[in-house]
């Protein structure tokens, strides 16, 4: 079971996540709490997962993903929020959160970005994937990271781009006519190239390296 953690400061929020993600065979939802509560309740449940508000009244998100963040064995922490364009997105992704998921996603996904978080692997929104990489869009890769490129094969540049789209693994071994476990051995070959275990920044990379749209890859 994969036991998950809910921190909001609404009841009905909180009841509501608890119920949709509850409802997999697969998940627990083995506590939910206010941000003031949160350290103390991670701690005494130890979860794989931490979906967490990052608006709270009593104490904002970004404060209480530090805290978690600075345990001895960390959870995998995804914030949650109602805009598409919260100004602390990018914060939040550089402190440490392993994902970042608006409150209307839809509850298939939602329980998929679960199974995800607990696995080690990255979630985003595809409504916020645009703020996201407007974040980083003003610095183009360094030259050590774009030289990178060229140590990549074609279908790797491939699968880069599709990446670079917002799309799953499934969605791109459909694209690319490969099976879902060659698309995650293409992707971990990726990463490790990149230097980097993060889906999101790989993604961003695609983006400033031009790989999308048809666009050219920089030359080193």
């Amino acid at each position: 079971m994969i036991r998950v953690v809910i921190v909001d400061d609404e009841t009905l929020v909180r009841s509501g996540l608890s119920l949709i993600v509850g409802s997999a065979a697969d998940i627990e939802v083995v506590a939910t709490c206010s941000g003031a509560e949160a350290l103390e309740t991670v701690d005494r449940h130890a979860p794989q997962v931490v979906l967490l508000d990052i608006r709270m009244p009593d104490v904002d998100g970004i404060t209480v993903l530090r805290s978690l963040r600075a345990l001895l064995r960390p959870p995998a922490v995804a914030m949650l929020t109602t805009f598409d364009t919260d100004e602390y997105i990018g914060t939040a992704l550089r402190g440490g959160a392993a994902g970042f998921l608006l409150k209307d996603t839809d509850p298939e996904q939602l329980m998929h970005a679960v199974r995800v978080l607990a696995g080690g692997g990255r979630v985003l929104s595809p409504a916020v994937t645009d703020t996201v990489i407007a974040g980083y869009l003003d610095a183009g890769p360094d030259r050590q990271t774009a030289a990178r490129l060229g140590t990549m094969t074609t279908r790797e540049l491939d699968v880069l781009a599709l990446l670079g789209e917002g799309l799953s693994n499934a969605e791109i071994a459909a694209r690319l006519f490969l099976s879902t476990g060659t698309v995650k051995d293409h992707i971990s070959a990726i990463l490790a190239k990149l230097g980097t275990s993060n889906r999101v920044q790989a993604a961003v990379f695609a983006h400033q390296a031009g790989l999308l749209g048809g666009g050219s890859a920089p030359r080193a």
